[in-house]
């Protein structure tokens, strides 16, 4: 079999490939090879905005996703007391009180990877479901990439032009090639499974509990249930079906999670959340020992690339898996469509090599956010600091940027490239920033004080939403920037020592190493 591409795996991330590829490149040759033949039941189900930007624009989905999925109405977090006891009303919320401006979705991960691998089948592309890829060959100096499909007792030989890892955590490539994980130095553990029959917490509450929200659909929202070091997932899937799970540092996480009885018994631990399990019929369980992990280049000049979480992942707080998926995506397109378009070998590695910088960047940057900060969740006082800053930040800075297609602009790669350290140390000095809110408010015994009976709706505070994706002057960005970074610095430390009074820092000032608690 020669091929122009061959896609190895075709779940989310290959699939949607695949069909961008025959969008956009129709002339192309295209091989899609997926191990399993209806892939089960998937997590990953909950999309943020430049996910669903890139499914809507790229993938023309948009009619697709509202017919057979469900609309997301925005992530939510709950806060208890230390016991866990609290009743659902009672605890801390923060989310929307209305469907955001820009829409996401709640997708059935089987059915979506299934329908999208239907489609590019009926798009003529050469699509094999049950198949085992072996014996990889990656090319190297201008050969071809080769590998042996095995599809029961048959074998055929597959070559291609290019060669795109798809695989997951089954890391095709990067074993080929010798390579091994790397570490991200955030270690977690996550188990999960589906239920049937979950209690709907939009047909349960007081009135004015319901009220408080203009009675939009919590239902619909990823649902987190916030306790200090892990997170507990509620995600509609469509169809009667919810996942549950559950996220944590690595050092909480049990093995018997990962068993149905063992995951109901620990949601169980939790008032609000076992109220909502009710008498749910369990499906399923599964679960990592081992979340994170980092990898080598996600672009190659030999014509290769990886995609999802074939080389990398970070973390599922803020569900930003398909976004990764989306800017991989875009890059591994962009690539192959200079090269179809004859652009020149030095053009090309510099491509490479600019996208490869700009997706580590942002794994680096995704990685900043969560490393060392579990334990910031349990607190809504301070979890709510935190989450203003990180939404007020990807709306202004990721979102908007891909929305206007910025990433494909090779000037703007090159501007944010350049800027790589000064951003990952105001990263860093706002991270340490929590650290130390959260431990001075353990040792003080106020981290849980202020988590009952408050509500919070942090998009409201973002006035320049109506305007993403639409050109807006550089200074207007960066004013927003300096803005919420200052607002966040002042909020934390009047939590801590109870000043009013601090004086805003220039932006370039939350760049340079500092305590970010010191004048």
């Amino acid at each position: 079999m020669e091929l122009d591409v061959a896609i190895v795996g075709g779940g989310l991330a290959g699939a949607a490939l695949a069909r961008q590829l025959r969008r956009e490149l129709p002339q192309l040759s295209i091989g899609l090879f997926e191990r399993d033949g209806d892939g089960g039941w998937k997590v990953g189900e909950s999309t943020v905005e430049i996910a669903t930007s890139y499914f809507t624009r790229r993938l023309g989905l948009a009619n697709y996703l509202y017919q057979e999925h469900l609309p997301k109405n925005g992530l939510r977090f709950f806060f208890d007391t230390p016991a866990r006891d609290a009743p659902l009303e009672r605890m801390g919320e923060i989310g929307t009180d209305g469907l955001p401006a820009h829409p996401s979705f709640q997708v059935d991960r089987q059915r979506l990877d299934a329908d999208l691998r239907r489609m590019n089948r009926d798009a003529g592309i050469d699509v094999r479901e049950g198949v085992t890829v072996t014996a990889l060959r990656p090319g190297s100096g201008g050969a071809r990439h080769g590998f042996t499909l095995r599809d029961g007792d048959r074998e055929t030989q597959v070559h291609a032009r290019w060669l795109v890892d798809a695989s997951g955590r089954a890391r095709l490539l990067a074993r080929a090639m010798g390579e091994s994980r790397q570490e991200t130095g955030h270690g977690l553990a996550a188990a999960w499974g589906r239920f049937r029959g979950v209690v709907d917490m939009d047909d349960r509450g007081p009135a004015w509990w319901r009220a408080r929200v203009r009675h939009t659909s919590r239902f619909l929202s990823t649902n987190h249930f916030m306790y200090p070091g892990y997170w507990i997932w509620f995600i509609p899937i469509s169809r009667g079906v919810m996942s549950v799970g559950v996220v944590c540092d690595r050092a909480l996480f049990q093995d018997a999670w990962r068993t149905t009885d063992g995951l109901v018994a620990f949601v169980r631990e939790h008032r609000a959340a076992a109220e909502l399990l009710g008498d749910a019929e369990p499906l399923d369980a599964m679960g990592y020992a081992k979340v994170p992990y980092g990898g080598g280049a996600f672009f190659g000049t030999d014509r290769w690339a990886r995609v999802g979480e074939a080389n990398a992942f970070s973390d599922p707080l803020y569900s930003p898996g398909s976004d990764f998926i989306a800017i991989e995506n875009d890059f591994t397109t962009a690539l192959i469509a200079a090269e179809v378009a004859g652009a020149s070998a030095s053009q090309r590695a510099e491509d490479c090599a600019a996208f490869d910088a700009f997706v580590r960047f942002r794994f680096d940057c995704t990685l900043a956010l969560y490393r060392n900060l579990y334990c910031t969740l349990g607190s809504y006082s301070l979890f709510s600091l935190k989450w203003d800053f990180d939404i007020h930040n990807y709306y202004n800075l990721w979102f908007d940027a891909y929305a206007q297609d910025r990433h494909l602009d090779r000037a703007w790669l090159r501007e944010q490239l350049a800027l790589r350290d000064p951003i990952l140390v105001q990263m860093g000095n706002v991270s340490r920033l929590f650290q130390q809110a959260a431990a001075e408010l353990q040792r003080r015994g106020d981290y849980f004080a202020g988590n009952l009976e408050v509500y919070s709706q942090p998009l409201r505070a973002l006035d320049f939403v109506a305007d993403i994706g639409r050109a807006r002057p550089r200074k207007q960005v960066l004013r927003a920037v300096s803005a919420i970074s200052n607002r966040t610095r002042a909020a934390v430390i009047a939590l801590l020592d109870g000043r009013t009074d601090v004086p805003p820092l220039p932006l370039g000032a939350f760049m340079l190493e500092r305590d970010l608690r010191k004048d």
